[in-house]
This record gives structure tokens, sequence and C-alpha cells, in this order.
């Protein structure tokens, strides 16, 4: 049951997006303005208060230096290997970087792990949050305009959110009396709706007879094998070097987590996007699946 519990939620709720599309009750107009809804209103608050509880010491400043490295380490071993393969593909790199965490990490986090705060994943994904807006994003556009770059991160609505909830945390005022709990009840209200309208657009866009699974195939298998390497260095860091500053139900909830949903939009040519796009879906049908063992695990083997 505790199993169900976590799970049954995800894909009950994928399933709605897929039934809405074949009923067509909503059209793709819809789905964008939800995704918009997600992006810009009910995922900065998730994040704000994420932040703002989170405890500032060493790991604060150590974890995200290591994930921004770590996706960079990711990054280049997708290069290194799809060379290898003689896979020609601009964009085929940057699947086996980043992590879609704004879209389903929260949501998927505090579904397994409800009795933790979600600011042991948020302080993982500081730094993965920064190496997407800043390093990925000028790579994956294969340009160097710095002032669109710079207008990207100041007009956007997370990286505002991340920035308020590390003032409110840093400077104490989160934990000033009534402060930190008319943020916590304003930001639970608010954020209420991310998870369900997350899955139920993935959900929307899960055309899996359309997906060109032989291609597709190996990217999942590049993805997998690296976020294997990249899950193996977080576990020996943090029981090594760290001295447990992972969650590291955390690091396993961020490596299952399907790249970026952006890459598709540097597509220069409409067969690469389509490519690209298949891969982003069944990599998320993967992440999902994955998901669901590790609710099993963790079901069966609680991590503290």
């Amino acid at each position: 049951m505790t199993i169900l519990q976590t799970a049954l939620p995800v894909f009950l709720a994928l399933g709605v997006g897929v039934f809405a599309r074949k009923k067509q009750f909503f059209t793709r107009d819809h789905i964008d303005a939800m995704k918009k809804l997600v992006i810009n209103i009910t995922l900065p608050f998730v994040l704000l208060s994420a932040f703002a509880s989170a405890d500032y010491n060493t790991a604060a400043l150590v974890l995200p230096t290591m994930t921004f490295l770590l996706c960079c380490v990711a990054l280049s071993l997708g290069f290194v290997i799809l060379r290898l393969c003689k896979v020609k593909s601009r964009l085929a790199p940057f699947l086996a970087s980043g992590f879609e965490a704004g879209m389903l990490g929260y949501s998927l986090f505090a579904l397994l792990f409800p009795e933790h705060s979600v600011s042991t994943f948020a302080v993982l994904d500081l730094g993965q949050t920064l190496f997407v807006f800043t390093l990925f994003k000028i790579l994956l556009s294969g340009k160097t305009d710095w002032k669109a770059i710079l207008k990207d991160m100041v007009t956007s609505p997370i990286l505002w959110a991340v920035f308020a909830g590390v003032i409110l945390g840093v400077t104490g005022l989160y934990r000033m009396p009534y402060v930190g709990n008319l943020l916590d009840s304003t930001c639970d209200f608010l954020s209420a709706p991310t998870g369900m309208v997350i899955l139920l657009t993935v959900g929307y866009d899960l055309v899996l007879g359309e997906i060109p699974w032989k291609k597709t195939v190996g990217f999942i298998g590049m993805r997998l094998g690296i976020m294997a390497v990249i899950a193996a260095i977080m576990i020996v860091l943090n029981r090594t070097v760290l001295n447990g500053m992972i969650f590291e139900g955390a690091a396993l909830v961020m490596v299952i987590l399907p790249p970026p949903y952006v890459i598709p939009v540097f597509a220069d040519e409409p067969a690469e996007r389509v490519s690209i796009s298949s891969a982003l879906s069944a990599l998320t049908v993967v992440s999902l699946l994955l998901f669901a063992v590790l609710s099993v695990i963790v079901g069966l083997y609680p991590m503290a």
C-alpha cells in the first residue's frame, strides 16, 4: 500500500493526460498554456519554499558545485560517446546531461519522500539549474549572444524564485516569527497543482507509436549508462569525502530524471527536432518506470 500510495498518483495523472489527448479534451494551445502556468507561477513557488527552508551550511556550497561539475562531466561523456559511435547530431550529446528537475523532479521527490524536506533535493538542484541556465544553454544554442542569454536569465521566474528563497534562508528572515508559516501556507497552496499539471502534460505528449525506436534506444542506453556513472560518483563521494552531506534518495531521484525538455527548441532541422523530441518522450517513460522501481525499493528499504 505504501508503494501504491507513491506510484499510483503518478501513473494515474499520466494516464489522464493520455486519455485527454485521445478524447481531444485539450488542444495543443491548452497544453502549452498549462506548461506556462507551471513554469511561470506554480513551480517558482515550489522553489521559493524549498530554498527558503534549506539549511545554509558547508553543504549548501559544496553540493551545488559538485552537481554543476558532474553535469559538465556528463555532457563531456555524451560528446565522446556519440563521436566514438559516429552519430551525427548536433543536439544528441545534450541528452546526456542536465535534469528536468523543475517539471518532474520536485513532484516525484515529494511523493517518494514525503517525510523529508524538499530542500534536500533543492540543494542538489541548484547546481544543475545554474548549469542549465548558463553553460548548457550557451553550448546548446551554438551562439555567444551574451545579451540574449543574460536577458533570458534575468527574466526567468524560476531563477528569481531561487534567488528570493536563498535570500530568505541565508538572512534568517524565513525563521522569523510568523514569516515562515505565512510563506509555507502561501507556497503550499499556490504550488499544489504543480505535480498533477506537469504529469498531465507529459501524458498528453506521449505518442509512443511515433517514436523511431532504433535510434531512440541508443540514446536511452547512452543516458542511462552516463547517469549510472554519475550516481556512482555521487554515492562514493558522499560516503567518503563528503561524510554523508547528500541525502542519497535525492541523488537517486535526480539521476533517473529525463534531460531538460528545452533541447528540441534549438534544433536546426525538422528531422533532428523529431528525433530529439522522441528521445525525450521515451526517456520520460523510462524515468517514470525507474521511479516505480525506486518506489518499491524505498518501500522495502526506507532511506534514513
